[in-house]
């Protein structure tokens, strides 16, 4: 009976909606890459043009992203994370169902920028919410599960696809289930820390309180630093996985498909932040963990663009070690969570992941510097330089943070 009451005090009902919500925003988050290619098609787009069309789109979801993580997380900190958490999802939905019927790559690209700015909001007010509403020693327990759940939101946008067999059905399915999940709005409670710190005196909300005070700047560059290698996995080596199939001469290359191959390392990313969660609990250490993960990383980016001549199913599984290797993204996320205090951390946990995501554009264009002014076209040489630039920012950045898994969150941060 011991195990069955704890399991449910760790699964409230914010855990609940904050994963369900985190699975919309990945479905939709990842849908584009796994559609990108038909799509893009089906609108004229053919050969080299849909690889730069899909960048410049793509692009476009993660400029959205870096004006809703700052509008998300203020609004967070001064009216309340449930309001954000629901406010989010309305916004990524209809969205999601208005880009199902654009004919024209303008409106598609009004659709990335409109969703980009939904989904920017609904994984920080989560995780925030989560932190806040469970004790110091579990908490790592409930933003694990909120992560695992809403990764898998990758794996089911594929298999939508898989049976549909057509990208505007899957992005109205996507506004369908946001919609779905408003409902479960009235099971949840706001933040009792919140609650207590909303008639103080306290400053709330103040972003520019992060850029202005030395001590937050570096504290949350840090934050910010720590995450950035994922994006690069995620945005670069598996949305264009196609290409590196194609360059690293996979045999049946034509047949790699960026859909399955996210739906591989995002199953790879379930597996990793389960990990990463329970070990971070048994070790009572956010930092060891990190460490761990950053390192087998890029050990396993080394193994990928050095790969030649494998099978379609071991590129497949290449793809799976990827995401697995990069499932500290739930430890990510709830560093940046634990680093500030009450009335600035909404902001901090909504915008850090956001500008983690927004970074994309500018390691894209690294990326394509490299690939085209460097390597003249080599598109494995250049992501192993960046890969390794990536990683030593990472690990420079992790140095200077202090631990914190048993940090107390009800505090005030003095901005």
């Amino acid at each position: 009976m011991k195990p069955l009451s704890y399991s449910r005090y760790i699964v409230n009902s914010a855990v609940i909606v904050a994963a369900l919500g985190y699975f919309v925003d990945i479905y939709d988050l990842l849908l584009f890459g796994i559609v990108r290619t038909a799509s893009l098609t089906e609108l004229g787009m053919t050969g080299e043009l849909n690889r730069n069309t899909g960048e410049f789109l793509l692009s476009m979801q993660m400029y959205g992203m870096l004006v809703g993580g700052i509008l998300w997380g203020i609004l967070g900190d001064k009216k309340g994370r449930i309001s954000v958490l629901f406010g989010s999802i309305l916004t990524y939905s209809l969205a999601n169902i208005f880009n199902g019927m654009v004919q024209t790559v303008e409106g598609y690209a009004i659709c990335r920028l409109v969703a980009g700015i939904g989904l920017a909001g609904e994984l920080g007010a989560g995780i925030t919410l989560v932190a806040e509403t469970l004790p110091k020693e579990k908490r790592g327990y409930g933003t694990m599960i909120v992560a695992s759940v809403g990764i898998l939101g990758a794996v089911v946008a594929n298999l939508v696809y898989q049976s549909l067999h057509d990208w505007r059905l899957c992005y109205y399915a996507g506004g369908g289930l946001g919609m779905l999940l408003l409902i479960l709005r009235v099971s949840v409670s706001e933040s009792g820390m919140f609650l207590s710190f909303s008639s103080s005196h306290h400053s709330k909300g103040n972003f520019f309180s992060l850029l202005t005070t030395r001590t937050n700047l570096i504290k949350y560059a840090r934050c910010i630093f720590i995450g950035i290698p994922i994006w690069f996995i995620i945005g670069v080596l598996i949305t264009f996985s196609p290409e590196f199939a194609n360059a690293l001469g996979v045999i049946d290359s034509s047949n790699v498909a960026a859909g399955q191959a996210i739906a591989w390392s995002y199953s790879g990313l379930v597996i990793g932040d389960i990990c990463s969660g329970m070990l971070s609990q048994i070790l009572h250490s956010r930092k060891k963990v990190m460490y761990v993960f950053l390192a087998l990383s890029l050990g396993v980016i080394t193994l990928f663009l050095n790969s030649y001549n494998v099978t379609l199913v071991q590129f497949y599984w290449l793809c799976f070690f990827l995401g697995l290797t990069s499932g500290y993204w739930v430890i990510f996320v709830t560093i940046a969570a634990e680093q500030f205090g009450t009335n600035i951390r909404a902001t901090v946990t909504t915008t850090t992941p956001n500008f983690v995501r927004g970074a994309l554009p500018i390691i894209i264009i690294v990326y394509q510097f490299f690939r085209d002014s460097i390597f003249s076209g080599d598109i494995l040489m250049a992501s192993m330089v960046v890969a390794i630039i990536l990683s030593l920012i990472s690990f420079i950045a992790l140095w200077g943070m202090k631990e914190t898994f048993s940090v107390d969150l009800n505090y005030a941060e003095e901005v």
